[in-house]
């Protein structure tokens, strides 16, 4: 499993970032989550939304698990810290294997429930407005996303 890490000094320069993947993004993508609360999770999913052509506010599904936004391709986005059980009953799959975009913030609570192939995202504190985002490709699809992103990242 490759890395590429890219740190942005902005929550702007975030949503730059997090916009360019949403245009890199294909139907049936899975792309996890991972960080502090107030690191940047759902910022990074509204630039990824923007970049998906998502007009609609774009608000952390806490509370209701999943919330879908209509784009260039769906957005699926969910957040599953509160939940204690029953993933299985969520019917995830069918959002991994649909015809939009899986954003879930908080992965590592349903790991098992996660596709193979997906791209994990990690963003730590780097500084009061610095973000360090952490990318890891799992297969090669993702790969490939993650070299484009990195050439456009060092433009």
């Amino acid at each position: 499993m490759d890395k590429w890490t890219i740190k942005t000094t902005s929550p702007e320069e975030t949503a730059q970032l997090a916009e360019r993947v949403g245009e890199l993004v294909q139907a049936g993508d899975v792309l996890t989550l991972e960080g502090d609360l107030g690191a940047g999770k759902t910022s990074f999913t509204k630039g990824l939304a923007k970049g998906l052509g998502v007009t609609r506010v774009v608000s952390s599904p806490t509370f209701t698990i999943i919330k879908e936004y209509k784009g260039r391709i769906p957005l699926y986005h969910m957040d599953v810290y509160r939940l204690d059980e029953g993933a299985e009953e969520l019917g995830l799959e069918e959002y991994f294997e649909g015809e939009g975009v899986s954003v879930i913030e908080w992965a590592s609570i349903i790991r098992e429930q996660l596709p193979n192939d997906r791209l994990d995202i990690v963003v730590t504190h780097a500084g009061d407005t610095t973000r360090e985002l952490s990318f890891f490709a799992r297969g090669i699809r993702y790969e490939q996303l993650c070299k484009e992103l990195a050439t456009w990242a060092t433009h």
